[in-house]
């Protein structure tokens, strides 16, 4: 949904007007499972670039917040793990989103995953799949950044002792998502323009070829949209990131709850 709505020039048969409207003329016209598509190359991904996320995160926030604050939560010791995490994590999510995002659009050529990256390598080579990679890190830097920093202060008010409760984690994680995706839906919808590489946006402001660059694209969005352009698809973005980050932090939580009783007990017993 997030894509056809960041769509800056959309084929008139893909105009939606709101969230609700868009998911039930996707599936009224394209069928039930449309809005899924390309979802297992993401979920492929998903898991080696969260485990290398977390546990970047993890060990660089204790080293930072000892040098910082001597053991202390350091807002600037999780700003900067969470940005260096962001790293590894989106040179694996790159490709997959890049392949996600084209086989989303309206009319998408694409009849498989495996088609549309055999179609992208030949028709625009490797690079293609890291065009927007430079792009993904300026916006998920700020993102993951924002991120951390809003979790970890909800975290000190809802949580002050840090203590494994799956109601603080999920509301953390929740408010966390939504304030870091509504700040940074701008660069968002400049990474979509250059992910789906519109036809019939560039060529509506002259482009010929392939847009490249942030600069290139902050300016195209501009021409296209106006200042309201940059926050295409805001609401489906937070509605997105809300369950999403949710998700993500009780899981991690549960998990670090749960290896972290695991060794004490093993200790114990010894």
């Amino acid at each position: 949904l997030q894509t056809r709505m960041q769509s800056l020039q959309p084929d008139p048969k893909a105009q939606y007007r709101s969230v609700y409207e868009a998911l039930k003329k996707i599936v009224l016209t394209e069928g039930f499972w449309r809005p899924l598509r390309g979802i297992n190359v993401t979920m492929l991904g998903a898991g080696p670039a969260h485990a290398m996320y977390f546990a970047c995160y993890e060990k660089m926030k204790k080293s930072l917040s000892d040098t910082i604050q001597h053991g202390g939560n350091s807002h600037l010791a999780n700003g900067i793990a969470g940005s260096v995490a962001t790293l590894l994590h989106d040179a694996v999510m790159n490709p997959a989103e890049v392949v996600k995002q084209r086989m989303q659009m309206f009319n998408s050529p694409y009849k498989s995953v495996l088609a549309c990256v055999r179609t992208v390598q030949k028709t625009e080579g490797f690079s293609a799949f890291y065009r927007s990679y430079t792009t993904q890190l300026t916006m998920n830097v700020p993102f993951q950044a924002i991120h951390f920093i809003t979790y970890e202060f909800m975290q000190e008010q809802i949580n002050p002792h840090r203590e494994y409760n799956p109601r603080s984690h999920i509301i953390s994680g929740a408010v966390a998502g939504a304030v870091a995706a509504a700040a940074t839906t701008p660069l968002d919808v400049c990474k979509t323009l250059l992910n789906t590489q519109e036809n019939m946006a560039l060529s509506s402001v002259n482009i010929s070829g392939h847009l490249s660059g942030m600069v290139n694209a902050f300016k195209t969005v501009y021409q296209l949209g106006g200042v309201s352009g940059y926050f295409r698809g805001v609401q489906a973005r937070v509605i997105y990131q809300m369950p999403s980050t949710a998700i993500a932090w009780s899981v991690y939580e549960f998990f670090k709850y749960f290896l972290t009783k695991h060794k004490l007990e093993k200790r114990t017993s010894l």
